[in-house]
């Protein structure tokens, strides 16, 4: 495997145009998905000065003196700066002073536009960007975005279709450019477990401020349990002696930690939406894997909790895909009373839909096709195609704008 700076990033050509219109750029992402790599880069080939939150020295002079240090720079990347938060203020003072596009390109490794203090005092300044672990796409250099050819009508195609094993060896190996570098999955499943671990002691105490750690852990091994299911709140508290209240606050960490994120159900009337059930999903299905203790040999003996990963990976294929895409795009799923359902529900701004349901076999059968043809016959003229991704090679059609093509078309021409 290559070392993680050879990854082309998708991000890098957004956050250049942010850049050239915008006097604050905000990069958010998880922990070690390569933004100190890509925002270094940018800083020397744009003539940014680069500082780190991570270094003693200028963390404490973030603190003490906000204000004299934002003022002594021009124009600079300061990363994790979730760690100082009092360096906002003195962020906004100076680009009220001086409106001149592309003076602080900000990383935050937390969901910082989620702090009340922080959306207020940069509302109208700052544009955000999300930059997730790295896609299958840009691991295999292919430029094409899925979501946007598909509300194009058209499906990718895979050249080397990657099938069977290669297949369950890329689900079980995640995005994370770290994780992707090791030579081994034991070594891989040791580094997801540092990695939240470190993310568990560190990262919840400076953004949550939650002093009780030790529930954590064992919390987020429930929620990877019911990975892809609805969420309870006061089922999965129980679990781990936690009311329901507590237990939404938490999987809300998590979500600002980039660890997971909360889908809603797709309704044909938005005011439906917001009363129904979301589902919880993971954002890596590697850190998930490794929460599961899921090994390989697990997966090529018995496939029945590969599953819920696969969905899981797919559904954060697509998300990376939202990141780069030209249109707007949010990712939901479908389940009625009558438990038809559809795995990811994709929907464009004007409201168009491409659903996708995902099949860990190589074989079809018609039963798959439940969930696709009830949506379809529900949207009506907002159902722009429906793909059973499943473990093959052919991409066929099945009939009422439905097809079946390789899980393999994500990162395909």
């Amino acid at each position: 495997m290559e070392t993680t700076s050879h990854y082309p990033r998708r991000i890098e050509q957004r956050i250049a145009e942010a850049l050239q219109d915008t006097p604050v750029v905000l990069l958010v992402c998880p922990r070690q998905a390569g933004k100190t790599t890509l925002v270094r880069q940018i800083a020397e080939q744009q003539g940014l000065r680069y500082l780190t939150m991570d270094d003693q020295l200028t963390w404490l002079s973030a603190r003490e003196d906000p204000v004299g240090m934002i003022r002594s720079l021009d124009r600079a990347v300061i990363d994790e700066v979730q760690r100082a938060p009092q360096l906002l203020l003195a962020i906004k003072k100076s680009v009220d002073e001086d409106r001149r596009p592309g003076r602080f390109l900000l990383t935050g490794s937390a969901n910082l536009m989620a702090l009340p203090t922080v959306a207020d005092s940069l509302a109208g300044r700052i544009e955000t960007l999300s930059l997730l672990p790295l896609s299958q796409s840009e691991i295999e250099i292919s430029p094409a975005n899925w979501i946007d050819s598909a509300f194009a009508g058209q499906l990718l195609k895979a050249d080397q279709p990657s099938v069977g094993k290669d297949l369950m060896d890329r689900v079980l190996r995640g995005g994370y450019p770290e994780a992707i570098s090791r030579a081994s999955a034991k070594r891989r499943m040791a580094w997801a477990r540092q990695y939240i671990d470190a993310i568990i002691q560190r990262d919840v105490r400076d953004v949550a401020g939650i002093e009780k750690l030790d529930q954590l852990p064992r919390f987020l091994r429930a929620l990877a349990q019911t990975a892809g299911q609805m969420c309870n709140y006061t089922r999965l508290g129980g679990q781990v002696g936690l009311d329901g209240k507590t237990a939404s606050r938490y999987v809300g960490v998590f979500e600002h930690m980039y660890l997971l994120k909360r889908i809603d159900v797709w309704a044909r009337n938005r005011l439906n939406r917001v009363v129904k059930t979301p589902k919880l999903q993971f954002i890596d299905s590697g850190l998930l894997a490794a929460l599961l203790d899921l090994s390989g040999d697990e997966v090529q003996q018995d496939r029945t909790r590969f599953g819920n990963v696969l969905e899981t990976f797919v559904f954060s294929e697509l998300l990376k895909h939202t990141t780069t895409a030209d249109d707007d795009y949010r990712l939901m799923y479908y389940r009625d009373a009558d438990k038809f359902e559809v795995d990811i529900v994709i929907e464009n701004a004007a409201g168009y839909l491409v659903c996708v349901e995902v099949k860990a076999a190589a074989t079809i059968k018609e039963s798959d096709l439940r969930g696709l043809k009830k949506l379809a016959g529900i949207a009506g003229d907002q159902f722009r195609m429906g793909v059973l991704l499943y473990d093959g090679t052919e991409t066929m059609p099945l009939g009422g704008r439905i097809w079946a093509a390789p899980l393999s078309s994500l990162w395909g021409n």
